[in-house]
């Protein structure tokens, strides 16, 4: 055995002894600290990316309507697969019309996510479940760490000239380091997405792993705006190149693109993940994100989750879904479990 590929076993023995601590009931409270070895990064590899150019779409996409047909989870299973996604969120707002009092309410909601009859019928006062996370504008961070302090809830800030990643480079990765000063400890950073169209991958790999030396501690999620890529190859090998450089998170969509979170790209960056993780040794975690706003798609999306990658990535340490409107319609499902019947969205008031 060499001592690289003995290095990667024992990379993979260290990461799997988590995984295995992981493997809790769906409806079980989940750890609100960063448990999971951070991804190092590794050398930009060309051939590694060249291995991943073939994609089957028709495959794909084939997989993704058996995943959803396969599954029905009705009644109790429902409910708890609905409370594991509230706590796989990164509950957001990233409206121009933000404002102080809207994302302390938003920490209001995130801290206390159901309303107090829901919480005593479906018996889990003191279970914790809360969002992982809200991820909000960098001139609102403070704000956020301010109002979720104590309580365990991650705070992340959308960074580097979010939604269109065009400002300079020295611009965006000031910005990163102004967020982590001021509380955040997850950034969401935007990728130029011309660099993937004109194949640059130097050039991105470089950029990012400056982004990832500007968090510092802070968690990197990397935004690849797949709505704009137009192939999914080119989101299999921007994905790629993100994990090589170093990324904590790889993140479908910004919200603001004309089309976002889809689940055949979901499967194709999940594909990567478990590629890189054969290759490294690394756990890398995914955040769909932008048009999830109901609790049936959630469950979609964690059944994708479930199946390509197994249970340990639906803790939120390796998944979250980025959502504004998703927990209104999860509340408002759990709700009907309990009565039989669905009440108004403004019972659920959200921000």
């Amino acid at each position: 055995m060499t001592r690289e590929t003995s290095r990667v076993a024992a990379a993979v023995e260290a990461q799997l002894s988590i995984v295995t601590a992981l493997r809790t009931a769906a409806n079980a409270p989940s750890p609100t600290g960063h448990a999971i070895a951070r991804n190092p990064g590794m050398k930009l590899d060309l051939g590694f990316l060249e291995s991943a150019r073939n994609v089957n779409r028709s495959a794909l996409e084939r997989r993704v309507t058996s995943l959803t047909k396969r599954r029905s989870i009705k009644a109790d299973n429902q409910a708890a697969w609905l409370l594991r996604a509230v706590t796989c969120m990164d509950l957001t707002t990233l409206n121009s019309n933000d404002t102080a009092e809207r994302v302390r309410r938003l920490c209001a909601k995130a801290i206390n996510p159901f309303r107090a009859d829901i919480v005593e019928g479906l018996g889990i006062a003191g279970a914790n479940i809360r969002p992982a996370a809200v991820c909000v504008y960098h001139p609102f961070v403070a704000t956020a760490a301010e109002a979720v302090r104590g309580t365990g809830i991650h705070v992340a800030a959308v960074s580097t000239a979010f939604p269109h990643g065009l400002a300079p480079l020295d611009t965006r990765l000031k910005e990163i380091e102004a967020s982590v000063r001021d509380g955040a400890d997850e950034i969401d950073v935007v990728i130029p997405r011309g660099l993937v169209f004109s194949a640059k991958w130097q050039e991105l790999y470089d950029e990012i792993v400056q982004m990832r030396a500007a968090c510092g501690e802070a968690h990197l999620k990397v935004i690849l705006g797949t709505g704009d890529l137009a192939t999914l190859r080119n989101v299999m090998l921007a994905s790629m190149v993100a994990m090589m450089a170093g990324a904590d998170f790889i993140k479908t969509s910004t919200g603001k693109e004309s089309f976002n979170a889809t689940l055949p790209v979901g499967l194709i960056m999940v594909r990567a993940i478990r590629a890189y993780f054969e290759e490294t040794g690394f756990l890398v975690g995914f955040k769909p994100a932008g048009g999830i706003s109901t609790a049936k798609a959630s469950l979609d999306w964690l059944v994708l989750m479930k199946e390509e990658l197994g249970r340990p990535w639906l803790e939120p340490d390796l998944f979250r879904f980025g959502a504004s409107s998703l927990l209104t319609d999860i509340e408002r499902q759990l709700e009907h479990h309990l009565t039989g019947r669905y009440s108004a969205n403004h019972r659920h008031a959200l921000a």
